[in-house]
């Protein structure tokens, strides 16, 4: 599939605009997704540890490659002392370091593989699928292949501004095209149980699609972090925000899980490899509703006032007074 062009291409350095792509599926190990990643991108492998690799210096830079659990890792130091190179110290680590690798082989086939690509300009995604094909062709599983399969894939578009009030158009046109989306996708019960893409409440959407809601950057962060104290949004701003405003004293811009980029996150699709159609390029261009409207003032502003006719209590008498006001009636 061809990934269609976004309004904004460019982003404001001139430079086209990239996209991350994480994503989790069953069926392949770590070390034999490395290798299969190597064979169409090239690289060199980099094992970190046995469930945890990177194939670094392709042409779009490194993937990660690794089991989806914390508990299958070694920590950097297990439990530091005063003298972290004594025999004991490294005996522990030893320990520390095999304990791990064991329950990353026992946990395999139970949690994700996950790869995480590295930014790819968003005109060439359809190279990047690639590897969805390949995934597919060595019996990788996605979402529908098992109902404890909550399997997802993330996109990372790169922000096509960073001012606020176009983050905040952003922000409205994703909240008005999110039932679509989902529609779209069809997502997969298992991913509507677990908590890892959760939708917008009312209250914020509300909140956010009031024409007289003007924030500026830091009341915007602080409005989203009231009402969404969580990275398990279906649109998280996290890494955004935690990018714009490094100083943020609140603890989750902190969280080390939080990776801060100048990107929407948008954690949504399904990983639905069971569809030969399926991949990158498929869920870009449905991303891309909500860039169009998002660029659309008009548009949006008319969208908006339907959302909150609907459920606002006294919204449309509003909406007639403001018209009225503007008739000079």
């Amino acid at each position: 599939m061809t990934p269609q062009p976004p309004p904004t291409p460019r982003n404001a350095d001139g430079r086209t605009r990239r996209v991350g792509v994480e994503i989790e599926f069953a069926g392949i190990p770590p070390q034999d997704t490395a290798e299969l990643v190597q064979s169409l991108f090239g690289g060199e492998l980099d094992a970190i540890s046995a469930h945890r690799l990177k194939v670094i210096n392709t042409r779009w830079g490194d993937f990660g490659i690794e089991l989806d659990t914390q508990y299958a890792h070694p920590e950097q130091r297990f439990a530091p002392e005063s003298d972290p190179d004594s025999e004991w110290q490294r005996m522990r680590q030893d320990f520390h370091n095999r304990t791990r690798e064991l329950i990353g082989d026992v946990v395999t086939g139970l949690v994700p593989t996950e790869i995480v690509c590295p930014p790819v300009p968003w005109d060439e995604l359809d190279q990047l699928d690639a590897l969805f094909d390949a995934l597919r062709q060595r019996g990788a599983k996605g979402t529908d292949a098992s109902l404890l399969y909550g399997f997802g894939l993330h996109l990372n578009p790169e922000a096509a501004s960073l001012e606020t009030r176009d983050i905040l158009d952003c922000l409205r046109a994703y909240l008005l095209t999110a039932r679509w989306l989902r529609e779209q996708i069809h997502v997969d019960i298992t991913r509507e149980v677990l908590p890892h893409a959760n939708p917008f409440t009312r209250a914020y959407a509300l909140k956010v699609l009031d024409p007289d809601y003007e924030p500026d950057l830091r009341t915007l962060i602080d409005d989203y972090l009231e009402h969404n104290p969580t990275r398990n949004r279906e649109l998280d701003l996290l890494p955004l925000f935690a990018y714009l405003d490094p100083e943020h004293p609140h603890e989750l811009l902190g969280d080390h899980l939080v990776k801060p980029r100048p990107t929407y996150h948008y954690r949504l699709p399904n990983a639905q490899l069971a569809q030969p159609e399926w991949g990158a390029s498929l869920e870009w261009n449905r991303w891309l509703e909500v860039e169009v409207l998002a660029a659309a003032p008009d548009t949006l502003a008319e969208r908006g006032a339907q959302y909150l006719a609907r459920h606002r209590p006294g919204w449309p008498r509003r909406c007639w007074n403001m018209l009225r006001h503007k008739l000079g009636r």
